[in-house]
């Protein structure tokens, strides 16, 4: 049972991962409000989204900073509803298919 929990919760992991880099890239240049993202993925559950943004962060393909003062910040330091996020050039080339990971589904 417990192996079988784990391999669901791997497998949704790697679908949101995708779910969120794309949502993400909705404008490409401009960064999106983190808030507003979750709007959109609103079948998503708060913990599988910090999980995504956690690993999308680390990996390198989303850079993140606060809304009001443009200040880089992290998810593990500022509640995401006041960050904002847009593609990394490595997050460009993930979607473009120039790179893969297996944690990612694109």
């Amino acid at each position: 049972m417990n192996d079988t929990m784990a391999k669901m919760r791997a497998g949704r992991f790697i679908k949101n991962n995708g779910r969120v880099l794309r949502t993400i890239n909705l404008l490409r240049y401009k960064y999106e409000k983190l808030e507003e993202v979750k709007y959109a993925l609103d079948d998503m559950q708060d913990n599988d989204y910090l999980d995504s943004l956690n690993y999308l962060s680390e990996a390198g393909y989303i850079q993140m900073r606060r809304v009001t003062s443009k200040q880089v910040a992290e998810i593990a330091d500022v509640d995401y509803v006041h960050l904002e996020a847009k593609l990394t050039e490595k997050g460009i080339r993930l979607l473009a298919g120039k790179l893969e990971d297996d944690l990612i589904e694109v």
